[in-house]
């Protein structure tokens, strides 16, 4: 098993969520979430968590239906961000399906905290969080 350093991304158009993990551990912690403009974020922002955490890797959960068929609208806007990710960073991106990843964060999140913890940047953190998780899992299947 690789020691590698995961960064994910939970991509919406009001705030994206982001995570971090270590393959090695297969666990992830919430980072913060960042304020976007109709999906666009502060790239200064981002830039500055990707130098700091020096992630091996980034991925953005992809925007799906309960069948896995893509959405119309969010979904091409999530595989923009990923493109502009790695443009910009020069970072390998990998997309994961996202199902259900809010539901289970809200999940996560209430079970801990209770209704105060369910603020919309904790909830897209955790979300990202749930992602990268997923994705450890499907590494090791």
């Amino acid at each position: 098993m690789s020691s590698r350093t995961i960064m994910a991304f939970d991509f919406g158009t009001k705030s994206i969520g982001s995570a971090i993990g270590q393959e090695i551990t297969g666990t992830a912690s919430p980072l913060k979430a960042f304020k976007a403009q109709d999906g666009t974020p502060n790239w200064d922002d981002i830039e500055k968590q990707i130098k700091e955490w020096n992630p091996d890797l980034i991925v953005v959960g992809l925007p799906t239906d309960l069948h896995g068929k893509e959405l119309d609208t969010i979904t091409p806007r999530a595989k923009k961000f990923a493109n502009r990710l790695h443009g910009r960073f020069g970072k390998q991106v990998e997309l994961h399906d996202e199902r259900l990843s809010t539901a289970e964060a809200r999940a996560d999140l209430f079970e801990f905290g209770g209704y105060k913890a369910l603020s919309k940047g904790n909830i897209d953190c955790q979300s990202a969080v749930v992602i990268l998780e997923s994705w450890f899992e499907n590494q090791w299947s």
